[in-house]
């Protein structure tokens, strides 16, 4: 391992699912070997005073984005910080904890990207992207369940928040390496809130794995559940890799194997039939399925830290 640690940056709107995929990611590499940063511990101002200033959390100016630059460049140099701390729950501030980085760092938020400083920190940027439709359903979701909110509340910060989500949040989209949308397949399932298909957005900006010859047309199992295509993102040429919330086990294995043959150090951690902890995901009754483009996700963007990893290693 490299004596850095590696920074790998998840961003993307409230309750696009940052924390359900940091959280993945981290049981892949190994907990003990993760620390987990979140931006929006850097409010500048409580709920109340937000509610009093009327301004957004989501605004750039309601956030210290210079001391997330500070925090940053010290942890990419190994160094320990001490973190502010905003508590959801109460809307207010608890007490700072010192942050001592570990081999990884996931640093997840709304705003890890505004700013050049931070966007120069990362090893590798990752943009959650889910349809509007299905994030609101998701923040009604979590914020009834978790910060005892009504749903008409909820849909009213939703309402209010839309002018920053466009000015502040999506922009940012176009400094990711790989964009990650979860959507709904077209059946409209009974189970399609969990199991979700993906669309990865792959751009030319990291090096990516090389899936086109099981994904080319000579002959392959996989049907159409998995699916590679050139497009253009944001006027931009991009390959886009697709996995259907209904592909089988023995298809995913093939993309899991390329990704475990180009990175040894992964292989500890890949296989989806010996790691349970890989692509599980809890419905709203407490039922748990495993969803395999969850999982390929998390695998690809560890296969990203493990190569960023040794291209640091290498330069030492």
């Amino acid at each position: 391992m490299p004596e850095r640690p590696i920074i790998l940056g998840i961003v993307g709107d409230s309750a696009a699912g940052k924390t359900t995929l940091t959280r993945g990611i981290a049981q892949v590499v190994g907990k003990d070997d993760v620390t987990i940063i979140c931006t929006d511990d850097y409010h500048r101002y409580d709920r109340k005073q937000r509610a009093e200033i009327g301004i957004s959390a989501l605004a750039p100016d309601c956030n210290y984005l210079d001391i997330i630059e500070q925090h940053l460049q010290l942890l990419r140099q190994g160094q320990p910080i001490l973190k502010p701390i905003y508590n959801h729950s109460t809307g207010m501030f608890d007490p700072p904890e010192y942050i001592q980085p570990k081999k990884f760092v996931i640093v997840e938020g709304l705003l890890g990207y505004k700013t050049k400083r931070a966007r120069d920190t990362y090893d590798v940027k990752v943009y959650l992207a889910p349809p509007e439709d299905l994030r609101t359903k998701w923040k009604v979701g979590r914020d009834t369940r978790k910060r005892g909110y009504e749903p008409e509340q909820v849909l009213e910060q939703l309402r209010k928040r839309e002018p920053d989500s466009e000015a502040f949040i999506r922009p940012q989209r176009q400094w990711a390496d790989v964009i990650v949308t979860f959507y709904p397949p077209q059946d409209d399932s009974e189970q399609s809130d969990l199991l979700l298909n993906v669309k990865l957005v792959l751009r030319p900006t990291i090096p990516h794995p090389d899936f086109t010859h099981i994904l080319d047309d000579n002959g392959n199992d996989l049907g159409d559940a998995i699916r590679l295509g050139l497009d253009r993102d944001m006027s931009k040429p991009v390959d886009v890799l697709e996995i259907d919330g209904h592909a089988h086990e023995s298809q995913v294995q093939q993309l899991e194997r390329i990704l475990c043959k180009e990175v040894p150090h992964l292989g500890q951690f890949c296989s989806i039939e010996g790691n349970t902890n890989i692509g599980k995901i809890t419905g709203t009754t407490g039922e748990t399925l495993q969803s395999y483009p969850l999982a390929l996700t998390q695998l690809l963007i560890t296969y990203h830290m493990l190569k960023a990893a040794q291209r640091t290693a290498l330069l030492k």
